[in-house]
């Protein structure tokens, strides 16, 4: 498959999630149809990473873990109802990962992380296409995550932002039995091939 960049001048905000693409999918020849769906996506929509692309835009999130790896950090959260990695929308920063971080510090309350999967250059620990349900003057639209492996520094305390109910560290175990989401599921089982 031949890279989307080319399609697009370097100069482009959305270069940078282009090239994490390619990493993922080196990574990943797996899934090389969800990659495609994200090349297609975020060629066809200049305006990809702003939330007023109302079809849908790239959003980032981290899966966290702390420094044994053996933990996860969920939120909470507030508007969904559910237990879900910390992240949110990239407001325009083409540099995904750097808005991943953004949200974990605002979420989290904690400020120092370590960003994994950098050894040979930046991969992405997942990606994932989900809806986000219609809710006030928001229509239904597709969130484009691109999800990062982050490790939380030891001795910081967690603090509840308004974005979210609680805030849990949850062994393999326990996170089972708060969500059988197969999106969050599969963070786990990647992080944990990853830390082994």
């Amino acid at each position: 498959m031949s890279s989307g960049r080319d399609r697009i001048p370097a100069a482009d905000p959305r270069w940078p999630v282009l090239r994490l693409f390619d990493a993922y999918l080196a990574r990943h020849p797996e899934e090389a149809a969800l990659v495609a769906r994200f090349r297609e996506f975020v060629l066809g929509h200049p305006d990809c990473l702003w939330r007023t692309c109302l079809v849908g835009h790239v959003t980032a999130s981290a899966w966290i873990v702390r420094p044994n790896g053996r933990q996860a950090l969920l939120t909470h959260h507030r508007k969904l109802g559910r237990w879900l990695q910390l992240g949110g929308h990239v407001d325009g920063e083409p540099h995904v990962e750097q808005a991943a971080l953004r949200e974990a510090v605002e979420e989290s309350g904690m400020a120092h992380f370590e960003l994994l999967g950098q050894a040979t250059g930046l991969v992405p620990l997942d990606l994932d296409v989900h809806a986000i349900p219609a809710r006030a003057a928001e229509p239904a639209h597709d969130h484009w995550d691109v999800r990062f492996l982050l490790r939380a520094a030891p001795g910081q305390e967690l603090v509840v932002s308004d974005e979210s109910h609680d805030l849990r560290w949850f062994d393999a175990t326990a996170l089972r039995t708060v969500t059988d989401e197969e999106s969050v599921l599969r963070l786990a089982r990647k992080a944990e091939r990853w830390l082994a």
